[in-house]
C-alpha cells in the first residue's frame, strides 16, 4: 500500500509529517486529509482564538513517498461542508481535488 504525509503549510510555516501513514489511493488520502483538518479545527489547543484565522488560511499539502505533491486542500475547504447551504454555493472552489482526483 501507498504511504501518503500530511504536512501542514500554516503561512511561511511547515509542520512536516515524518511519518505518514498508509492508505490505498488518492481518495483515501483525500478523506484522510479532511478528517485531520477537522480534528486539528476541533482541538482547542490548536484553535484557541489567536489560531483560528492562520488555521483557516492553512493547508494540508499530502505527498507520496517520492515527494511528489498528491493534493493540496486548504482548512477553510474542509469546513465547507459546515457552513450553510445558501453560502456553499456561492462560494466556487479554488480547485479540483476532490475525492475522484488523479
Amino acid at each position: 500500500m501507498p504511504r501518503y504525509f500530511f504536512n501542514t503549510h500554516i503561512g511561511e510555516d511547515v509542520i512536516t509529517d515524518l511519518n505518514g501513514e498508509e492508505l490505498r489511493d488518492p481518495d483515501h488520502a483525500w478523506e484522510a486529509s479532511r478528517a485531520i483538518i477537522r480534528a486539528m479545527m476541533d482541538d482547542p489547543k490548536m484553535s484557541h482564538s489567536g489560531n483560528q484565522d492562520r488555521l483557516l488560511a492553512a493547508s494540508l499539502v499530502v505527498t507520496d513517498e517520492a515527494g511528489e505533491v498528491v493534493l493540496e486542500f486548504p482548512f477553510a475547504e474542509a469546513l465547507a461542508g459546515d457552513a450553510p447551504e445558501d453560502l456553499r454555493h456561492q462560494e466556487e472552489p479554488r480547485h479540483h481535488e476532490g475525492p475522484n482526483a488523479q
